[in-house]
This record gives C-alpha cells, sequence and structure tokens, in this order.
C-alpha cells in the first residue's frame, strides 16, 4: 500500500472533537478500531456471508442480495464466490459488471465503478491508508481516499488498486499490476507500479 506521511497526527490531534467515523468520512486521519467504524465492518461480514450462502448459479438471487448489499447496483451484474469488503454501502457499480473469484473491495470511502467492468480473480480494491510512523499505527490510524472506475475497464488476475485512485474508460490492467496513479482512458497498463505499455482503441465511442 501506498504510505500517508506523519502530518496526518497532527491533523488527528487537531480534530479530536470529531468522531471517528466523521473523521473517515471527512478524509481525515481515524481509529479504525473505534466502535462505530467497526460496525460497519460487521455489517459488511454479515452481507459477504449472505452472498456465499447463496446459489452461485442462481445469478437473479446473488442480484438481489447485491441490490440490498451495495450502494447501487446495475442490471445484469453479478459477484464469483469468495467475495469481501469493508462496508458494501460505499460500493457502487453500473449494468454488466463482473467480480470473479476471490474478489477485495475495501470500501471504508466510495469505490465507483462504471458499465460493462470485469474484474478478475484475486483482485483487490482499497481505500484505506496507514502511516509510516509506528506512533501512528499504535493508534490504529487509518485514512481514506475514494476509488473511481470508468466503464469497459477490466481488471486482470492479482490486480491491486490503491487508495485515491481514478481509472478512466476502455482500461486493461494487466495481471499481476498495482495500480498507485491515474489512469487514462484507452490503454493497457502492467507492471509494479502500473504503466501504459499501450493505447488501444475504445471501437463502442459512439455508442456511449
Amino acid at each position: 500500500m501506498i504510505l500517508f506521511f506523519d502530518r496526518m497526527e497532527g491533523q488527528y490531534e487537531e480534530d479530536v472533537q470529531m468522531r471517528e467515523v466523521e473523521k473517515l468520512d471527512a478524509g481525515l486521519a481515524y481509529d479504525f478500531w473505534d466502535e462505530e467504524v467497526n460496525h460497519r465492518k460487521l455489517n459488511a461480514i454479515e452481507g459477504c456471508k449472505k452472498l456465499s450462502e447463496t446459489d452461485p448459479a442462481d445469478t437473479e438471487a446473488i442480484y438481489e442480495v447485491l441490490k440490498g448489499f451495495f450502494g447501487s447496483v446495475g442490471e445484469n451484474s453479478n459477484v464469483l464466490p469468495g467475495f469481501h469488503c469493508d462496508h458494501g454501502k460505499n460500493i457502487y457499480v453500473g449494468k454488466n459488471f463482473l467480480a470473479n473469484y476471490n474478489v477485495t473491495i475495501l470500501d471504508i470511502m466510495p469505490v465507483h465503478i462504471g458499465d460493462y467492468v470485469v474484474i478478475g480473480p484475486n483482485t483487490m480494491i482499497v481505500t484505506v491508508n496507514h502511516p509510516l510512523s509506528p506512533k501512528g499505527r499504535r493508534k490504529h490510524l487509518g485514512i481514506g481516499k475514494p476509488v473511481t472506475i470508468g466503464n469497459d475497464v477490466w481488471l486482470g488476475g492479482n490486480v491491486t488498486v490503491l487508495p485515491g485512485v481514478t481509472i478512466g474508460n476502455n482500461v486493461v490492467v494487466a495481471a499481476g499490476a498495482v495500480v498507485t496513479k491515474d489512469i487514462p482512458d484507452n490503454c493497457v497498463v502492467a507492471g509494479v507500479p502500473a504503466k501504459i505499455v499501450k493505447h488501444i482503441e475504445n471501437d463502442v465511442e459512439e455508442d456511449s
């Protein structure tokens, strides 16, 4: 993960009158052991359990679970077994979304995903970070940054998308890549950290 700087600790001290969940939502350093923050994770555990208990072959039933679990979900969307998240209600996906096996979305902050997005197995999308300093980590500090993914994106297997990243439309992220910075439209990226290796045509641009 990308780590944030120690100046966070000063920010934390200045905002002690705010509830931890308010700091989280405001993009400030927060205590991830806080009861209200932890309650969101407990809700996510329950939602993921319900997903895992639903017949994966019954795509209509999966879709109904997602509608009650995610912040929003487009038609004809599906999530295969092994899915995990931090909240659920901060995940917003468009139509024809597919998450393959063992996908993890740590949605402490919002994750917006467009239409026709395919996520490969064992991929992780992360919106939370922690301090470089041991003092900050001993305080259980985290800080969240949202992630946005455009339309017609394919994330290959074992991809990691880090906090604060925006991925454009018609992007392919090669297997095993770690996305640390924003990605523009119409390209293939690969590597650690991910870099553009090829520009590609958007042959559905008129339909979009």
